[in-house]
């Protein structure tokens, strides 16, 4: 195998300002990248790659908006960039973005390269409690300033319709309709969310840059109180992903060549075995399957290994991800007890948006270094709502019969051709979810249904006329009437 088009990590590192028990001192993301990115340069070990840097790759800061993130980190640190780029919103992309570098290494085009993201959501919600402007506390404004609404973060015509618009909302349903697929009641599935849980906060209770550590019980995560409230049917507070952090990571990456003429010790090196990519239409109300993710599926079998990993870190904002990505690893043979995560997940490492994956890297890089027999090591990244799915396989030595994997993303076809709009009669339930207010009553109960003829029906009921539990209601035949989206649900 050619040194110069082995593509290796050399370099990581991840922080965290403050916690949820200890407030930050306000950070702008952008100070918390470059701080991400100088301890990722000393951890290669060879001062020689911080001047070699031609390609920062940056994940898209969603607490402050940067026109150009990778622009400002090359004038800090005198590089002249052959390739930048920074991505839209979605957990997807550290992965994708790894591979990608990997993939331009890999036939030459790149060769010291970095991937960067980070956070300051706590540092901002501070501020605005505080009454003070993040430009006047000296967070750059030029080229960039306050977060930007995107329309298309709206969803689709027919998510706006029916009001199923939000994460909290729309993973709910994905989570009920496999709870009834596999014939749970909602106390069963509630319990098994938790029971999982539990071992992720055990693994966030020893991680430096975790956010909210502390090994909770799955009592604690599953019932719920004054501290945590229910969100929704399936989910209450502590399942939920936690948004509010500081947090940042870099990964350096280049070729094994370079690594060694510029004097990477070995038990630096990490080798990038190759991930794929698969996207499920952004639609959720036309999606062909609401209990598994045929995205997922995809990019498991495209993966093309023929064993479990023995590390896993799967992209945990809400217990549905690393259930199904359980699943799929269980179906090539991966231990019942496999534990998905290196972090803690999204609840307690804590959930930079966009970024979480990247951290997922940083952290499976450090198991590999520390035993190089472990290995492999695969990070899952989400985006969207359950729509992007991208994993990566990592090595501490080459893999023998090469690269792994699949550089083309996979687009899976919508499942529903039709939606009706104002639909009066009976529907099968797909799916169903009830989400819940501050003050602990539902709020509505959200349906995606489908019609004798195929057609999908979605919308939600008011709250006078929400189900406490939905769970019930996935699979039944109901009759409805859908005003603009407001559905009355009646037994058919």
């Amino acid at each position: 195998m050619d040194p110069r088009r082995l593509p290796v990590i050399v370099g990581v590192a991840d922080l965290s300002r403050g916690s949820a028990t200890r407030p930050p001192t306000p950070a702008e993301p952008l100070g918390l990248v470059d701080d991400a990115v100088q301890r990722a340069l000393r951890d290669t070990g060879a001062s020689g790659l911080a001047d070699a840097v031609t390609r920062v790759d940056a994940v898209r800061t969603t607490s402050w908006r940067y026109d150009d993130l990778p622009g400002l980190l090359a004038r800090r640190h005198g590089w002249t960039l052959r390739t930048s780029f920074t991505t839209t919103v979605g957990g997807h992309w550290p992965v994708a973005l790894l591979n990608a570098v990997a993939d331009g290494i890999a036939d030459g085009s790149d060769d010291v390269a970095l991937v960067v993201g980070g956070e300051a959501q706590a540092s901002l919600r501070g501020l605005g409690k505080a009454g003070r402007d993040p430009v006047d506390a000296g967070w750059t404004a030029e080229p960039g300033g306050p977060p930007a609404f995107d329309p298309e973060d709206l969803g689709s015509a027919a998510m706006q319709r029916a009001g199923i618009l939000a994460p909290v909302q729309i993973y709910p349903l994905f989570e009920n309709a496999r709870a009834h697929a596999l014939g749970l009641t909602a106390e069963r599935a509630r319990a098994e969310s938790a029971e999982l849980y539990a071992r992720f906060s055990a693994v966030s209770a020893d991680h430096p840059a975790a956010w909210n550590p502390g090994a909770r019980t799955a009592d604690e995560i599953a019932s719920v109180a004054a501290d945590n409230r229910a969100v929704s049917d399936a989910y209450p507070l502590s399942m939920n992903a936690m948004p509010f952090v500081d947090q940042a990571a870099a990964v350096v990456v280049c070729s094994l060549q370079t690594a060694r003429e510029k004097g990477v010790p070995e038990d630096r090196v990490v080798h990038v075995w190759g991930g794929a990519g698969a996207a499920d239409t952004p639609d959720v109300v036309r999606r062909s399957s609401f209990e598994h993710s045929p995205a997922l599926a995809s990019v498991m079998e495209r993966l093309g290994v023929a064993g479990p990993p023995a590390l896993v870190d799967a992209y945990s904002c809400f217990p549905i991800v690393p259930k199904l990505l359980l699943a799929e690893l269980q179906s090539i043979g991966a231990a019942e007890d496999l534990l998905p995560t290196l972090l803690g997940g999204h609840s307690f490492f804590g959930g930079p948006l966009s970024s979480y994956s990247l951290h997922g890297i940083a952290e499976a890089v450090r198991r590999l270094r520390r035993d190089r027999t472990a290995g492999p090591a695969l990070v899952h990244a989400n985006g969207g709502y359950l729509t992007h799915q991208h994993v990566v396989l990592l090595g501490a030595e080459p893999r023998p019969g090469g690269r792994v994997g699949d550089s083309d993303v996979v687009t899976i076809a919508p499942g529903a051709a039709d939606v009706v709009t104002d639909h009066r009669g009976p529907v099968r339930v797909l799916t169903a979810a009830t989400t819940y207010g501050r003050d602990g009553t539902p709020d509505a109960t959200l349906l995606i249904a489908e019609t004798a003829d195929g057609r999908r029906v979605a919308g939600r009921t008011t709250a006078s006329g929400a189900w406490p539990d939905a769970l019930p209601l996935v699979g039944r035949t109901i009759e409805v009437t859908d005003e603009n989206g407001v559905l009355a649900v009646r037994p058919a």
